[in-house]
């Protein structure tokens, strides 16, 4: 069985995150979206919403599965018995970034592929941060993330302004 893990903060998942998931479980027998733990970014939801919202995003996608790690995505790989990593790039700027990324994930593991799927033109503006500040202002982002995440988008931010903007 071919597997391969699709990572990504994915805070909230939007629709650019899914498109790159659905195209990946049509090249793999299974892929793995594995929410990852990140000590550099402070998260605005919770590893428990955020999975919470990608199972429910996937659910009709019978060969994808969600998990959470914390370390290396290259050692979840390894424990997951994947042979690639699945990444989506949008512009020039997440190639850089890419590129890099994946030189020292094949140094760590020789064994595992990175496969790049190009977004798709409707989406390549598309960013988890933008759909976060465009909520924030009060902007209608139903276009960018299924419905689900846009109630509890909306929840959160009444949430943080109830709480003084935190």
């Amino acid at each position: 069985m071919r597997t391969a893990v699709c990572p990504g903060s994915f805070d909230p998942v939007t629709y650019g995150h899914l498109d790159i998931i659905k195209r990946g479980a049509k090249l793999f027998d299974k892929v793995i979206v594995a929410v990852a733990v990140n000590p550099g970014k402070t998260a605005f939801f919770s590893m428990e919403e955020r999975l919470e919202m990608i199972k429910t995003a996937v659910a009709d996608y019978e060969n994808v599965s969600v998990a959470s790690f914390e370390g290396l995505l290259t050692d979840f790989a390894i424990r997951s018995g994947a042979i690639a990593i699945i990444r989506g790039l949008r512009a020039m700027t997440d190639f850089e970034y890419e590129f890099q990324m994946s030189l020292i994930n094949k140094h760590l593991q020789p064994d595992i592929e990175t496969v790049y799927l190009m977004t798709c033109h409707e989406y390549s503006f598309l960013s988890s941060s933008a759909v976060k500040e465009l909520i924030y202002f009060g902007a209608d982002v139903s276009a960018f993330v299924p419905p689900h995440v846009v109630g509890r988008l909306n929840a959160k931010i009444k949430q943080s302004l109830a709480n003084g903007g935190k």
